[in-house]
């Protein structure tokens, strides 16, 4: 059985068994890999798993929707790369009326949309790119896309959500890492109408894998007047939310709207909610002790 080995750290890895490859190749930003697991059908970037059949679902609310919660509205919601299209139709569910889903790969939004039991269809995707209905979807860069709105004194292309869903940062010289850093979160912070969020995925919150949290929450709080935590209770995932104003209990907040928020969500609750708030001991000390910001 073909096998795919994803490091993880300096000298641990973990090795996933393929039971079928659906389809594997380089695509003009990355090798990708879709194929038949143990947890369904899954797709890896460069070696990195991206999403699979079994987890996609807590992943992507995870990610959505404690930052739904938090922003004032959701009409209008951006969803930079997200290859999938999950993030797009739970935008549209939770009520926003326009989504602009931007990637810079088209082949593999495509390829995603053929294999992935999940996410787009090819004839969802096609109505996208055409843009008949509530998402768009532009084949661009991500950073120069966000920059532009950022830049742009018509305030009605800004958005209420803006969503990062992309590899986890690499500690080589990988194009989508500029979508971390601190100046492109400066872009994001006005690319948003007031009591707009931004919302990423930060990587793992475990002890020998939480570089990219670390490097992650110092960046948004630099940027954010109000920063909020949630860690997945399910998987070993992190992710932060950024709104510009403060504030004073972003989990009451969240906890308080999730029963009138239209979308349902299937894998967390008020009690994930409140139970996943809380950073990990080290790091709320690391920072409390004044430890070293990212460069």
């Amino acid at each position: 059985m073909p096998e795919l080995r994803e490091p993880l750290t300096r000298g641990l890895s973990q090795v996933w068994e393929l039971e079928r490859v659906l389809w594997e190749g380089d695509t003009a930003f990355q090798h990708v890999v879709i194929a038949e697991t143990s947890q369904g059908v899954s797709l890896f970037c460069d070696n990195d798993p991206q999403s699979t059949e079994l987890a996609q679902r807590h992943y992507h609310e995870a990610l959505f929707v404690p930052a739904v919660l938090l922003a004032d509205r959701v009409e209008r919601v951006l969803a930079v790369g997200s290859s999938e299209g999950v993030i797009s139709e739970l935008a549209v569910a939770a009520g926003a009326t326009h989504v602009d889903h931007v990637d810079i790969d088209r082949e593999v939004v495509e390829l995603c949309a053929k294999y992935l039991p999940y996410g787009y269809t090819p004839e969802a995707l096609d109505r996208a790119v055409r843009g008949e209905g509530p998402v768009k979807m532009h084949y661009d860069d991500g950073w120069e896309f966000v920059r532009r709105v950022a830049e742009s004194a018509e305030e009605e292309s800004k958005y209420d959500v803006i969503v990062a869903d992309l590899p986890g940062e690499r500690d080589d010289e990988a194009q989508h890492n500029r979508l971390f850093g601190t100046e492109f979160l400066r872009y994001c912070a006005r690319a948003l109408r007031p009591g707009g969020v931004v919302t990423s995925q930060v990587g793992c919150p475990t002890l020998w894998l939480n570089t990219m949290l670390r490097r992650a929450h110092a960046r948004f709080g630099e940027v954010f007047g109000t920063v909020a935590y949630y860690g997945s209770d399910e998987f070993d995932w992190a992710f932060l939310v950024g709104r510009s104003d403060v504030v004073a209990d972003p989990t009451a907040r969240m906890v308080e709207r999730l029963a009138s928020l239209p979308y349902r969500p299937v894998t967390l609750d008020a009690d994930a909610l409140r139970a996943g708030s809380v950073l990990p001991y080290t790091i709320r000390h690391s920072r409390q002790s004044g430890g070293t910001r990212p460069a």
